[in-house]
């Protein structure tokens, strides 16, 4: 009898473990991962890479969804993060607001002035998310903080010579444009040279499946968001839910062609105030010869 009890005992108190190990990882899911900000840095080859663009510093942010957890709080933390990169560049690749969030005259004044306090030497950049879709105020946040507003646009960046790098976006395929469409301008300009061109070229995008329906890609590395990398993810499985636009390209990195596609897993949260095992981050890639 007595070991009967003992094993019941044994099973009661496994029981409780689990039990409080599944709500510790609940709370710190929602509680504390989604408010979290890493930096992740990533070197990038460039054959042939000009002296005066070797070290170049991208910084890439990407779904911030502010609204939803990302606060004032959480976009002053970050500002102050990337002035400590010192960055060349900083582009954003959409979903700036999440769709929920109600914006006021004072919160969209607000945004601006933390973005304006973003320091980057030669240039910020911004293209829409499916979520700024639903905000009229979109352009005057992005303009008011400083960036370029690179949708369906191009750029070019000189740092201390002739040669220059190249930079394309294209706004998010929520809008029902073709990406073709979109890029028209882009390839014209890059199609007029036959020589002496773009050092290094570089694309914006939000989804990065579309990826797959370009009918020419020229670029070097493309830069999108949307995945949120599954935005929790199970150990030795990954991510759990894919959104549309990102069901094949998902991960941080892809080699496609000649093409660096890199994948930003967002800074927010979408549709549900959760993530696991996917720290909230963003990333600062160096250009070196």
């Amino acid at each position: 009898m007595k070991k009967d009890k003992n094993k019941h005992f044994s099973f009661l108190k496994l029981f409780i473990i689990i039990l409080l190990i599944i709500s510790v990882t609940i709370a710190y899911g929602y509680f504390i991962e989604p408010k979290l900000i890493d930096v992740k840095e990533q070197k990038i080859t460039v054959e042939n890479l000009p002296d005066n663009f070797d070290g170049f510093k991208i910084v890439h942010i990407s779904d911030l969804h502010f609204g939803r957890v990302f606060d004032e709080k959480s976009l002053t933390k970050l500002v102050d993060s990337i002035n400590e990169q010192e960055p060349d560049i900083v582009v954003l690749t959409g979903d700036l607001i999440d769709k929920d969030t109600k914006i006021t005259t004072s919160t969209a004044n607000k945004i601006s002035e933390l973005l304006n306090k973003i320091n980057a030497t030669s240039g910020k950049y911004a293209i829409t998310g499916n979520n700024d879709l639903n905000f009229d105020e979109w352009t005057n946040i992005i303009l008011g903080g400083g960036f370029i507003d690179l949708n369906n646009t191009y750029d070019t960046i000189y740092k201390e010579g002739y040669e220059n790098i190249f930079i394309a976006g294209a706004s998010t395929q929520q809008d029902k444009l073709s990406i073709n469409d979109k890029l028209t301008t882009s390839i014209d300009y890059l199609n007029s040279f036959d020589k002496n061109g773009p050092v290094y070229k570089i694309l914006l995008l939000h989804e990065p499946d579309v990826i797959d329906d370009m009918s020419t890609n020229p670029f070097n590395l493309i830069l999108a968001g949307h995945s949120h990398a599954g935005q929790v993810r199970v150990p030795f499985i990954g991510a759990v839910m894919l959104p549309e636009g990102a069901q094949k390209y998902h991960e941080n990195h892809y080699k496609v062609e000649n093409t660096d596609l890199y994948i930003s897993n967002g800074l927010g949260v979408s549709n549900y105030n959760f993530r696991l095992f996917n720290t909230p981050s963003y990333t600062l890639y160096r250009l070196v010869n």
